[in-house]
């Protein structure tokens, strides 16, 4: 069946980094469009990166410059590098895959941003 895994979450410093890791199993992950979202406590879940089945890649402006995504074809894994971390960035991140024939969503790991 098919399963995301997220993992490398944890509570860093402000001006801090952390890289998530989303392991991905039960489908062609080569094609499918594999994003980040995050939702914080009263807020909506909100797009942080995306990247395509093709490579290209899409970020929300409060992360452009801070955050890149990246994937690895070969082992079926996707990554968020988090630097220069904020308060604000304080979350549950959450890796979602999408093809033509499901969307699907991991259990979410928890990034807290705090001195």
């Amino acid at each position: 069946q098919v399963q995301l895994v997220e993992s490398g979450g944890g509570l860093v410093q402000p001006g801090g980094s952390l890289r998530l890791s989303c392991a991905c199993s039960g489908f062609t992950f080569s094609n499918a469009a594999v994003s980040w979202y995050r939702q914080a406590p009263g807020k909506e879940r909100e797009l942080v990166a995306l990247t395509s089945a093709y490579g290209s890649t899409n970020y929300a402006d409060s992360v452009k410059g801070r955050f890149t995504i990246s994937r690895d074809n070969v082992k079926k894994a996707v990554y968020l590098q988090m630097n220069s971390l904020k308060p604000e960035d304080t979350a549950v991140y959450y890796c979602k895959a999408v093809t033509g024939s499901f969307v699907s969503w991991g259990q979410g790991t928890q990034v807290t941003v705090s001195s």
